[in-house]
């Protein structure tokens, strides 16, 4: 028979699994710097990734604003002069996670293919041949446990 003990802690790892959420990445195979700033109510410290580098950080759901957006750029103050910013937004409702790909002040990665792809097969890809935005709604939805990932310059574009 189950003891009071084993089924709090069949419980506990049932609710640890309903609730962990994957994570918003951003991966450079361009030949140059970018630099990214996780953006909500609050705006995070600058990340230079060099050729191979990445940022992530787990899904959350910000609550002045309702969702995050990673901003990337090719100029390292590119935030704060509306120099091109390529947006990568999400937003984390129950177990789903929303994101979306636009961009602003200009296209930063014209002439680059951009993917922003999740972990889960199943889920919608947004794919920018040439690093512009296509016409037509770019959000998409997935379970909230897969990570998205945004590789930026991709050379070998695979099937999506």
């Amino acid at each position: 028979m189950l003891n009071t003990l084993s089924i709090l802690a069949v419980g506990a790892t049932l609710a640890s699994r309903a609730s962990a959420v994957g994570n918003a990445r951003v991966v450079n195979n361009c030949s140059f710097n970018v630099t990214a700033w996780s953006v909500g109510s609050d705006v995070s410290a600058p990340q230079t990734l060099s050729t191979g580098g990445s940022y992530g950080e787990p899904f959350a759901l910000d609550p002045k604003t309702g969702g995050r957006a990673l901003k990337i750029t090719i100029d390292q103050d590119g935030l704060y002069t509306s120099k091109p910013q390529t947006v990568f937004a999400y937003s984390l409702q129950d177990n789903k996670v929303w994101y979306d790909l636009s961009d602003v002040f200009g296209d930063a990665f014209s002439g680059h293919t951009l993917v922003e792809a999740s972990s889960d097969g199943n889920c919608p890809s947004i794919v920018w041949r040439n690093g512009i935005p296509p016409a037509g709604s770019q959000v998409k939805t997935c379970g909230a446990g897969a990570n998205v990932t945004l590789t930026l310059c991709t050379e070998k574009l695979q099937k999506f």
